[in-house]
C-alpha cells in the first residue's frame, strides 16, 4: 500500500513538473536538492517529508494538496 502511495505521489509530480515544461534538474534546483533526489521522488523509491513536498508544490505553483488530491474519474461510455 506504501509503494503505491509513493509511486502515484511520484507520477503525479512528475506529471506537473511535464507540464511546465521543467526537467528533474530544472525542478530539484528550484527546490534547493540534488537531481538525483527529484529522481528517486519521481520514481517512488523515496519517502518525502512534508517539508519537501512543500517546496515542490511551491516551485510547480501548486497548493501541497492538490499532490495528495484523488484523480477525477471519468464518466464510462457504454
Amino acid at each position: 500500500m506504501e509503494e503505491q502511495i509513493l509511486t502515484g505521489l511520484g507520477k503525479k509530480i512528475k506529471a506537473y513538473r511535464s507540464r511546465q515544461d521543467l526537467s528533474q534538474h530544472e525542478l530539484a534546483l528550484q527546490c534547493k536538492f540534488e537531481r538525483a533526489t527529484m529522481c528517486r521522488i519521481e520514481s517512488g523509491k523515496s519517502n518525502p517529508t512534508v517539508r519537501t513536498l512543500a517546496k515542490i508544490s511551491n516551485a510547480l505553483h501548486i497548493p501541497l494538496s492538490e499532490l495528495f488530491a484523488e484523480p477525477e474519474l471519468q464518466p464510462q461510455s457504454f
